[in-house]
C-alpha cells in the first residue's frame, strides 16, 4: 500500500510547490494559472518529474468536480445588482458570442489543420468559451479594478458560457458519430431537444437547488464547521443531479451559488472563506492534472497550426463576437475591446478536449494537443497583458486604498446586519475627519471604540487614531464603503493616466449637499438636492467625459464614468494637484445656477439652443 503514500506525498508536494512558485511569479506579472499548467507539464513525462499520466477519465472527473466548485464560488460572489444590470448582454455574449467564436475559429482550424468541416467545428467549439477560473481569478485576485458594468459583464459571462460550449461540442461530436444511414432530421431534432432540456433544466434545478440549500443552512442547527461543508456538498449535489437528468450542471451550479449567496444566511463568513479556499485548491489541482496530461514533444508537429488558430481566436473571432453581441447594448468601443481581450482560455477548453478522446474519435489526441497550445498562447498573450490593455483602453479604475484590518463577526441570519471590527489605518479617511463628521451611512452604527485596551462609547473620542479598533453594525451592502473609509490611502499613482479618477467614488445620483457636508464645502442652498452627476454636467460647461475635473473648495470632483452623455459616477480627490483643472468658487456657482441657467432654459423654450458664450468659460 506504499503507492497510496507516494500519491499523497506527490500531490501535496506539487500543490505546495505551486503556491510557492505562484507567489514569486505574480511579482513578474505572470498569469498564475499558466504557472500551474507549466508545473504540471514539468512534472509530466517529458519533464524532470517523469510522471507518466494518461488517464483521461480521471482528468475528466477531476475537471468536472473542480469546475463545479469554481462556478459555485463564482455564483456566491456575483452581486444581485450586477447580475440584473448585465444579464442581457452577458447572456447574449455567452450564447450567440460563443457560437460566433466557434464558427470563425472552426474555419481557421479547417484552414490550418486541413481537416473536415465537422472536425474543424468541433475544435472551434472546444476553444470557444472563456474560462471561469481564469476570469474569476483576474477579477478577484489579480487586482484589476474595472467599472461595475464591465466587471459584471465579464463575471456573468464566464459563469454562463460553459453550457453553450458543452452543447456545441456534444453537437459536433454527435454529428461525427452518426452513420450515413441515420436520418439527419431526427438527429437535429434530438440535438435541439437536448439544448432546450439543458438550458431550462439547468435554470430550474439551479434556482430550486440554491433556494433549498439556503433553507437548509438557515433552519438546521449545526456545528459552525459543518455549514461550509453542507454548502459545498449541496452545490455539488445540484451539479451532479442536473448532469444526471440531462440538464446543464455548469449552469445549475452557478445559479445555485448565486441564489444561495444573495440572501442572508448563517455562517456567511465561514462559508465564503471555505469556498474561496476550495476554489483555489480546485484550480491548482485541475491545472496540475491537465498539465500532466500533455506531452510537449507530441505538440511540436502541430505548433504552427495551433498558434495560427490561437491568433485568429484572439484577434478576429472574439473581437467580432464581442462587437456583434455588445454593440446593441451601447457598450463603447473601448469596453468592447477590453471584453474581447479578456476572453481568456483556460481549463474549460482542455477539459472539453478530453471528451472526443473518451468517445474514441480518431485523431482526437492531435486535436487535444492543438487545444492545449491554444490555451497556453491565450494565457501568455492575453493573460500577461491584461493590465496593459486596460490602461491603454482607459477602462480600469484606480486601486482601492489598502485593505484595512477587518474582523467579520457572524450574527443570526434574521438580523439583516453584520458586526465588523476595523483597525484604523494611518492616512485613512477616518483619521482625516473628526468623529462626529465620519462619512458613515445612516444604517451604520458604531458600537464601541477600543483604544489602548480601553473601551469607549460612541462620542467619547473627538478624533480616531491609528490602531484604534472600531466595532460597527452594518448592512453587508456598506462593507465596501467602510473598507475605503478605514483603509489606508493608496500610494502615489499619479504617473499613470488611468488612475486619475480620485480616491473615492460616488454614484451620480448622490445629492451634492451630502458630499459638500462630508468634505466641508460651501454650496448654494438651491444646489444641495441636485444629483452630483447633474451638478458636474451643469458646471463643467463642457461635454462631460472621464477624467474631466471641477475644483470645489478644497476638493476636486472628477468625472469617473459617463453613460449616454450623463455622469453616472463621480470621483473625489482630497489632495488636488495645483493648476490642473477648472476652478469654481461658491459665488460663481450661485451666479450660474441662479442667473444663467434659468435664463438659458427660458430662452430655449422659444429659440434654438443657445450656446454657452466663450467669455463664460474659465
Amino acid at each position: 500500500m506504499e503507492w497510496i503514500d507516494h500519491i499523497i506525498l506527490l500531490s501535496s508536494g506539487l500543490i505546495v510547490l505551486s503556491i510557492l512558485v505562484g507567489l514569486v511569479s505574480t511579482r513578474f506579472g505572470a498569469p498564475l494559472l499558466l504557472v500551474f499548467l507549466i508545473l504540471g507539464m514539468l512534472a509530466g513525462e517529458d519533464g524532470p518529474g517523469g510522471i507518466k499520466f494518461d488517464n483521461f477519465y480521471t482528468a475528466y472527473g477531476v475537471g468536472s468536480l473542480a469546475l463545479a466548485i469554481i462556478l459555485f464560488d463564482g455564483g456566491l460572489r456575483t452581486e444581485r445588482k450586477d447580475f440584473r444590470m448585465v444579464l442581457a448582454p452577458a447572456a447574449t455574449l455567452a450564447s450567440a458570442g460563443v457560437l460566433i467564436t466557434a464558427l470563425i475559429t472552426g474555419a481557421a482550424a479547417k484552414w490550418f489543420m486541413g481537416i473536415g468541416w465537422i472536425e474543424a467545428m468541433l475544435v472551434g467549439s472546444i476553444v470557444a468559451s472563456t474560462d471561469a477560473a481564469a476570469v474569476f481569478f483576474l477579477l478577484n485576485v489579480r487586482g484589476v479594478r474595472l467599472r461595475d458594468r464591465l466587471r459584471a459583464t465579464l463575471e456573468v459571462e464566464a459563469g454562463l458560457n460553459d453550457p453553450m460550449a458543452v452543447f456545441l461540442t456534444l453537437t459536433f461530436l454527435t454529428l461525427l458519430q452518426i452513420s450515413a444511414a441515420s436520418p439527419i432530421e431526427a438527429t437535429i431534432q434530438t440535438l435541439m431537444t437536448q439544448a432546450v432540456v439543458q438550458l431550462l433544466g439547468g435554470i430550474f434545478l439551479g434556482v430550486l437547488g440554491g433556494a433549498v440549500l439556503l433553507a437548509l443552512v438557515n433552519r438546521l442547527s449545526l456545528s459552525a464547521g459543518l455549514y461550509p461543508v453542507l454548502a459545498v456538498a449541496g452545490g455539488l449535489f445540484v451539479f451532479a443531479l442536473a448532469q444526471t437528468v440531462g440538464a446543464s450542471g455548469f449552469l445549475a451550479v452557478y445559479l445555485a451559488g448565486y441564489v444561495f449567496g444573495r440572501r442572508r444566511h448563517r455562517a456567511t463568513q465561514i462559508i465564503n472563506r471555505f469556498t474561496d479556499g476550495m476554489a483555489w485548491l480546485s484550480q491548482i489541482a485541475m491545472f496540475l492534472i491537465l498539465g500532466l496530461l500533455i506531452t510537449p514533444s507530441k505538440m511540436l508537429p502541430m505548433l504552427a497550426a495551433s498558434v495560427g488558430i490561437a491568433l485568429v481566436l484572439i484577434f478576429v473571432a472574439r473581437p467580432i463576437a464581442g462587437f456583434l453581441c455588445l454593440r446593441p447594448f451601447r457598450y463603447t468601443p473601448r469596453e468592447i475591446g477590453f471584453v474581447s481581450w479578456v476572453g481568456l482560455r483556460g481549463a474549460v477548453p482542455i477539459y472539453l478536449g478530453t471528451i472526443p478522446i473518451l468517445a474514441g474519435i480518431p485523431g482526437s489526441e492531435t486535436w487535444f494537443s492543438v487545444v492545449y497550445m491554444v490555451v497556453i498562447t491565450s494565457l501568455v498573450v492575453q493573460g500577461w497583458t491584461i493590465g496593459l490593455a486596460g490602461r491603454w483602453l482607459h477602462v480600469v479604475l484606480p486601486p482601492r486604498p489598502q485593505a484595512p484590518q477587518r474582523v467579520d463577526i457572524d450574527l443570526p441570519h434574521d438580523i439583516g446586519r453584520s458586526m465588523i471590527a476595523y483597525t484604523v489605518q494611518p492616512g485613512s479617511l477616518a483619521m482625516r475627519r473628526s468623529y462626529p463628521r465620519l462619512p458613515l451611512p445612516d444604517e451604520v452604527d458604531i458600537v464601541s471604540i477600543v483604544r489602548d485596551g480601553d473601551m469607549h462609547a460612541p462620542g467619547e473620542l473627538e478624533q480616531l487614531a491609528p490602531g484604534d479598533d472600531v466595532l460597527l453594525m452594518t448592512p453587508s451592502d456598506h462593507v465596501a464603503l467602510l473598507d475605503r473609509i478605514f483603509g489606508a490611502k493608496a500610494g502615489n499613482v499619479r504617473d499613470t493616466a488611468v488612475e486619475l479618477l480620485g480616491e473615492f467614488i460616488f454614484a451620480g445620483d448622490t445629492p451634492t449637499g451630502a458630499v459638500a457636508d462630508l468634505y466641508e464645502v460651501k454650496i448654494p442652498a438651491n444646489q444641495r438636492e441636485v444629483p452630483l452627476g447633474l451638478f458636474m454636467e451643469t458646471h463643467l460647461l463642457l461635454r462631460p467625459r472621464a477624467g474631466r475635473r471641477l475644483r470645489l473648495g478644497a476638493i476636486e470632483l472628477i468625472v469617473a464614468e459617463t453613460r449616454k452623455s450623463r455622469v453616472v459616477r463621480v470621483g473625489i480627490e482630497l489632495e488636488p494637484m495645483e493648476g490642473s483643472l477648472r476652478r469654481f468658487d461658491p459665488g460663481m456657482i450661485w451666479l450660474r445656477s441662479t442667473l444663467w441657467l434659468p435664463l438659458s432654459r427660458a430662452i430655449g423654450r422659444f429659440l434654438p439652443k443657445v450656446p454657452t458664450p466663450a467669455w463664460w468659460r474659465r
